[in-house]
C-alpha cells in the first residue's frame, strides 16, 4: 500500500554559508571529493585575531578550525541597519539574517513580501562575540542592553521575523549541539498543525574568534587537528563555523507553486537520555536508537527504503562506537540488510559547526538524495576496530559513486546534544514533476527582468551572477522573468533590461545595452503624470506592441473600439493591427484622431490595471481629450463621438502646413512679424521648440524666408491644426459638445491653453472646440504640472517620443512608453518603458507581465557587505580588558579613538568622545545643537556623512535609540527632549530646529568691565 505524503513536509530553498568553499554548489563539489576543509592557523595570524600569546605558544594547543571566510562582513543596508548597530551585533545572527534571507530567495520567495504565513525556528551557538565586548568593559549600561539584543539566543528568531517582515511563530530552540534539527522538529510539526505554512529552520555555530582548541588529555578534542569519524585514527572532533538555512513548505503547497523541492522530509524524532548514562555529557545508545524508531515510525517507513546515514559523527573515542552500534541495531530491526546503508559524517570535512551541525548535515543527506551520487567519508582510512562490523547495515564509502541503495533514495540525518537531546530526520529525493509542454516551433517572447539590490555595488554583482547564471544554464526567460519579478524584493537600486533567450539578455547585460538603471525615491514614487500626443504621432499597426506587452490592452481597444460607428471600428481595428494598412489612409485626419484616442486610451486603462496610477494627465491637441477621459472630465463613449466628429470636421476643412521651429515663443512672434507672411502661431512646445502653421504657400513662403535663421522642419500633416484655417470646425464641435455631459476632473488635468484644471473645478464644454483653433500652450501646461507636482515622472502614453522631448526640455524626468513609434520591435521599447518606471519606484505589478513563466532556481542576493566589527570587541593590548571565565582571552589592541577608556565620574561609562556637558546658564552658553546633534546620531547609528535631510529612522533608527538620543541630550545639555517631539522631527534638521526652540536664544556674552 502507497504511503499517506499528506504529512509530508518539501524543502523549498536551502542557504548555506560553510568553510572552504564561496558558495554551495562548491561546497557539494568539495563534499564530493572527499576534501578536508578545515584550516590550520599560523601563530601571527591567530595573535592579530585577539588569541592570546600564552595560549597560541602552549604545546597542547591545536590552530585548527573549519574557518568560515568574511565572517564579518554584513550587507547592514540591506536589512535597514545602521552601522553602529550592525557593529554591536552578533557576527552569527549578522549571518543568520543574510542566510535566511538567500534561503527565500532560493525558494523564490519574496523575503519582504511574502504573503505566507512563515514561522522561524532559530538557534545560535553561545555568543563569543557579546563575551568579548562585556569582558572589554568598555560598554556602558545601554550600549550593553544593545549588544544583548543583538546576541541573547532569546532575540535571535524574533529579529529575523522582524526584519523578514514574517508572521508566524518565531523561536529560539537551544540544545546544544542538536540544536538545529530539534529546530527541524518544531517547524515541521507547527506546519502540520496549522501554526504557519512555510517555516524557516536558521542556525549557525560560530567562534569569535575562529581559533584552534586546547587540547586536553581525555577530552574530545582532537590532538592532531583532524576529525576522522569511525577512522581506526580517530582522535576526537575538530570545532568549525557555519550558518545553515532551510525553508519548509507542505508538499502538497511546494508542488503547487515554487520551484522543485530539494527533497522531502518524511518524519522526524526527538527524546532525551534522561539518567540512564554514564554522565551528563556521555551519550546514550539507547536514547539514540529510540530517537531512531521514532523517524522511522513518524515516516511510516522501514529501515529497508534507507540508502544513506549522515551521522552525528564526531570522531570521539566514546561517541564513535555508541552511535555506530545504536545506528546498527535500530535500522538492522527495522529491516535494513547489512552493508546496505552508507554512512556519511560531515565533520570530517567542516568539523563540528555546533549548533549549526544538525542542519548542516541535513543540507548535504539532502543533496545526496536529490543528485543520487554518495560522497566518500573524508580522511577515512580503516574502520576502528571498536565499532561492530560483523551483520551491520552501515558501510563507509571510501570515493564518490552514484547511489546503489533502494528506490526512492532515502537517507537518514542524525544529531545529538550534550545533555542529551536525540533528533533524528528522515529525507526523501524530490518527486518527479510532470514535464511541461514545449514551446517547440514558436518564436521566442520578449520578457522584462528586473534585479534590485540595497546598493549600486550589489546591484552590479547581481546582474553580473545573473549573466553567468544565464549563459551556464540557459533556463526558460519567462521563468527567469517570473522569478526575478515575484520571487525577490523590490530594494532601492533597481535595473531592468530585456530579452528574447538567456543568451540574449546574459549578453545585454555584460554590454549595458538596452539596460535601464533608476534608484527608488527614499520616501516614496515620485507622482506620475501620463501625457497624451495628437495628431502626427499615428502609425499603422502601432497596437500591436501595446497589445502583446500590456496585459488587458487588447480587451480594453476593444471596449473602445466599441463606441465608434461600426464601419469606423472596422477600419480602426485594421489600421491599428496592420502594420501594412496604407500609411497615408491612417494619416487622413479624419482616422488619425480616433485611431490615436483609441490607443492611448487603451493603453491608459491598462496601465491602470498594472498598479500605474497619474496623479495628473496632460495632452497635446487631440490628446487633450484623451486626457480629460481619463481624468474622469468625459465619458469614453462620448468622448469617443467626439474624436470621431472633431476628426471629420477637420479634415473637411482647408488643408495646410505646420512647420516646427527650434525657438521660443518670443522669437518665434518676431519672426513671424519680420517676415510679413500670413502664419500664425500653433503651438509653443517649450523655451527652444514652437510650431506655426498656415496654407502651403504660406508656409512655404515662410519657410524659404527664414534661410536658416533658425532650424525648421516640416511636419507630417494634411492640414494647419491650431490656425485659422480650422475655424470651420470650431461651431459645429461647439453644438456637439452642448449635448455632451462634462464633469469635474477627478485628478489634475493639464489642458492645451496651459492651464491646470484642479479636482472640483468647473470645466467649460466649449473649451475643447475653442482650444481646437487656439494656440498649443504645451510648455505652459508642463510648467503648471511640474510646480504642482515638484519631481513629477512625464509617461508618454502613445506613440513616439514627442513629447517626452519637450518634457525633458522642461527639466522632468520623461519616459517614453513607446518610443519607437510602433515600428518593429517595439514590444520590446514597451517592456522597457514600464521597467524604466519600476526603476523610479513606480508601482508597476510586474507579475502581471510575465503570468506564462514559473518559479525556479536563480542566483541570490550577492551579499559581500563591509566589515563590521564593534571597536568594544576588537583585539586590544593586554591587560586592557578581562576575558570571561572559560573563554580564551583575546590578546587586545588600543581602543579606537572614537571609544576612549572609560573616564572616572563620567554621567556615561564609555560613552563616545565629545565634548563634556557644559551647565546652560549666562556664563557659558549651551552647546550648538547643528554640532552636538551630528555626534550624536553618529555615536547611535554610525553614519560618517549627514545631512539636515538625513532621516533617523530611514538610516536604521527605531522608537529605543529615540529614547537614548533623548537621554544624551539631556546630559549634554540639561533640558528634557520629548520623545514624541524627536518622532515627529526625525530628520537632523527637524530636530536641530526642535533643540533650539526648547533651549531658546543663546544669551549674549556679558561685556568686560571697564
Amino acid at each position: 500500500m502507497a504511503r499517506d505524503r499528506s504529512l509530508d513536509i518539501a524543502v523549498t530553498g536551502v542557504s548555506g554559508r560553510f568553510p572552504g568553499s564561496a558558495d554551495l554548489a562548491g561546497w557539494w563539489e568539495a563534499l564530493k571529493a572527499g576534501r578536508v576543509l578545515t584550516t590550520r592557523y599560523d601563530r601571527q595570524g591567530l595573535v592579530t585575531a585577539g588569541v592570546p600569546e600564552h595560549l597560541v605558544d602552549d604545546p597542547d594547543f591545536v590552530p585548527v578550525h573549519g574557518h568560515l571566510d568574511d565572517a564579518d562582513r554584513f550587507e547592514n543596508a540591506l536589512f535597514r541597519i545602521s552601522p553602529r548597530e550592525a557593529e554591536m551585533m552578533d557576527p552569527q545572527l549578522r549571518l543568520m539574517l543574510e542566510c535566511a534571507w538567500t534561503a527565500l530567495e532560493d525558494a523564490a520567495v519574496d523575503p519582504l513580501g511574502s504573503r505566507t504565513r512563515t514561522g522561524v525556528y532559530a538557534s545560535a551557538s553561545a555568543s563569543g562575540y557579546l563575551h568579548r565586548m562585556i569582558a572589554g568593559g568598555l560598554l556602558d549600561d545601554l550600549t550593553i542592553e544593545d549588544a544583548l539584543h543583538g546576541a541573547a539566543p532569546d532575540f535571535l528568531a524574533s529579529l529575523i521575523s522582524y526584519k523578514l517582515n514574517l508572521t508566524g511563530p518565531a523561536l529560539a530552540v537551544q540544545t546544544a549541539c542538536s540544536s538545529s534539527l530539534v529546530a527541524l522538529h518544531l517547524a515541521v510539526q507547527a506546519l502540520l498543525n496549522g501554526e504557519c505554512d512555510q517555516a524557516l529552520v536558521v542556525a549557525s555555530g560560530m567562534a569569535y574568534p575562529q581559533a584552534g582548541h586546547l587540547r586536553v588529555s581525555g577530552g574530545i578534542h582532537s590532538a592532531s587537528g583532524h576529525c576522522r569519524p569511525f577512522d581506526e585514527s580517530a582522535d576526537g572532533v575538530v570545532a568549525g563555523s557555519g550558518v545553515g538555512c532551510v525553508v519548509l513548505r507542505r508538499l502538497d503547497d511546494a508542488l503547487a507553486e515554487g520551484p522543485e523541492p530539494y527533497g522531502v522530509l518524511l518524519g522526524t524524532g526527538v527524546n532525551n537520555d534522561g539518567a540512564a548514562k554514564a554522565g551528563y555529557y556521555a551519550p546514550s545508545a539507547g536514547g539514540q536508537q529510540a530517537a531512531i524508531r521514532a523517524a522511522l515510525d513518524a515516516a511510516d517507513v522501514d529501515g529497508a527504503s534507507i540508502g544513506y546515514l549522515e551521522t552525528h559523527g564526531t570522531g570521539t573515542a566514546i561517541g564513535d562506537p555508541i552511535e555506530w552500534s545504536a545506528a546498527s541495531a535500530a535500522f538492522r530491526e527495522a529491516g535494513a540488510r547489512p552493508g546496505q546503508i552508507a554512512v556519511g559524517a560531515l565533520k570530517a570535512n567542516t568539523g563540528h559547526l555546533d549548533n549549526a551541525a544538525g542542519l548542516a548535515g541535513l543540507i548535504k543527506a539532502l543533496l545526496v538524495v536529490r543528485d543520487g551520487v554518495v560522497p566518500p567519508l573524508a580522511g577515512f582510512t580503516r574502520l576502528n576496530p571498536l565499532l561492530e562490523s560483523e551483520g551491520s547495515p552501515l558501510h563507509v564509502p571510501t570515493r564518490a559513486a552514484p547511489w546503489t541503495g533502494p528506490e526512492p533514495r532515502r537517507a537518514g540525518v542524525s544529531s545529538f546534544g550534550v545533555g542529551g537531546t536525540n533528533v533524528h530526520v528522515l529525507v526523501e529525493a524530490p518527486p518527479v514533476r510532470a514535464t511541461r509542454p514545449g514551446e517547440e516551433g514558436a518564436p521566442p517572447a520578449e520578457h522584462l527582468i528586473v534585479l534590485s539590490a540595497a546598493d549600486g555595488a550589489a546591484l552590479d554583482r547581481s546582474a553580473e551572477r545573473l549573466g553567468r547564471h544565464l549563459t551556464a544554464h540557459a533556463p526558460r526567460t519567462a521563468d527567469v522573468a517570473r522569478t526575478l519579478a515575484t520571487g525577490r524584493a523590490a530594494l532601492g537600486e533597481r535595473l531592468a533590461v530585456t530579452g528574447r533567450t538567456p543568451a540574449e539578455v546574459a549578453e545585454r547585460l555584460a554590454r549595458g545595452a538596452g539596460v535601464v538603471r533608476g534608484s527608488r525615491p527614499v520616501h516614496g514614487p515620485a507622482p506620475l503624470v501620463l501625457a497624451f500626443p495628437g495628431q502626427g504621432s499615428q502609425r499603422p499597426g502601432m497596437a500591436r506592441p501595446f497589445a502583446e506587452a500590456l496585459p488587458g490592452f487588447p480587451a480594453a481597444l476593444a471596449d473602445c473600439l466599441a463606441s465608434f460607428e461600426p464601419e469606423l471600428a472596422r477600419v480602426l481595428g485594421s489600421a491599428l493591427d496592420d502594420p501594412d494598412f496604407p500609411e497615408a489612409e491612417l494619416a487622413r485626419t479624419c482616422l488619425a484622431q480616433p485611431a490615436l484616442f483609441a490607443v492611448e486610451y487603451a493603453a491608459a486603462t491598462a496601465l491602470r490595471g498594472l498598479g500605474v496610477v497619474p496623479a495628473a494627465v496632460v495632452g497635446h491637441s487631440l490628446g487633450e481629450i484623451t486626457a480629460a477621459c481619463v481624468a474622469g472630465v468625459l465619458e469614453p463613449a462620448d468622448a469617443a463621438r467626439l474624436v470621431a466628429l472633431r476628426g471629420r470636421l477637420m479634415q473637411d476643412c482647408t488643408p495646410g502646413a505646420m512647420l516646427a521651429l527650434g525657438c521660443g515663443e518670443s522669437e518665434t512672434r518676431e519672426l513671424i512679424r519680420a517676415s510679413g507672411l500670413a502664419v500664425e502661431p500653433a503651438a509653443f512646445n517649450s523655451p527652444a521648440a514652437s510650431v506655426v502653421a498656415g496654407s502651403h504657400e504660406a508656409v512655404a513662403a515662410f519657410e524659404s524666408w527664414l534661410a536658416g535663421r533658425v532650424h525648421a522642419r516640416r511636419l507630417r500633416t494634411s492640414h494647419a491644426f491650431h490656425s485659422a484655417l480650422i475655424e470651420p470646425a470650431v461651431a459645429p464641435l461647439g453644438e456637439e459638445l452642448s449635448r455632451i455631459a462634462v464633469r469635474s476632473p477627478e485628478l489634475p488635468w493639464a489642458t492645451t491653453d496651459g492651464r491646470l484644471v484642479l479636482p472640483g473645478e468647473g470645466v467649460d464644454p466649449y473649451g475643447f472646440a475653442e482650444r481646437a483653433r487656439g494656440t498649443v500652450r504645451f510648455a505652459q501646461a508642463l510648467d503648471a504640472l511640474a510646480a504642482h507636482l515638484p519631481g513629477a515622472i512625464v509617461l508618454e502614453v502613445g506613440p513616439g517620443r514627442a513629447l517626452s522631448a519637450l518634457a525633458d526640455a522642461a527639466d522632468l524626468t520623461a519616459v517614453p512608453l513607446a518610443s519607437g513609434g510602433g515600428t518593429p520591435g517595439t514590444v520590446r521599447e514597451v517592456l522597457t518603458g514600464l521597467g524604466t518606471l519600476w526603476t523610479l519606484g513606480q508601482p508597476v505589478a510586474l507579475d502581471a507581465l510575465c503570468a506564462t513563466g514559473e518559479p525556479i532556481r536563480l542566483p541570490g542576493y550577492p551579499c559581500a557587505g563591509p566589515r563590521r566589527i564593534a571597536p568594544e570587541a576588537a583585539a586590544r593590548p593586554a591587560g586592557a580588558g578581562r576575558a570571561p571565565a572559560g573563554v580564551p582571552a583575546p590578546d587586545p589592541a588600543p581602543a579606537p579613538a572614537s571609544v576612549p577608556a572609560p573616564v572616572p565620574g563620567q554621567a556615561e561609562a564609555g560613552a563616545a568622545a565629545g565634548p563634556v556637558p557644559v551647565p546652560v546658564g549666562d556664563a557659558v552658553p549651551p552647546a550648538d545643537p547643528a554640532l552636538l546633534l551630528p555626534r550624536l546620531w553618529h555615536e547611535l547609528l554610525g553614519h560618517e556623512e549627514l545631512t539636515d535631510e538625513a532621516d533617523f529612522f530611514l538610516l536604521g533608527g527605531d522608537s529605543l535609540l529615540v529614547t537614548r538620543l533623548a537621554r544624551k541630550l539631556h546630559t549634554e545639555l540639561g533640558v528634557k527632549v520629548p520623545i514624541r517631539g524627536l518622532l515627529l522631527g526625525r530628520t537632523l534638521g527637524g530636530q536641530i530646529e526642535l533643540v533650539r526652540g526648547l533651549l531658546g536664544p543663546v544669551p549674549e556674552p556679558a561685556a568686560a568691565a571697564g
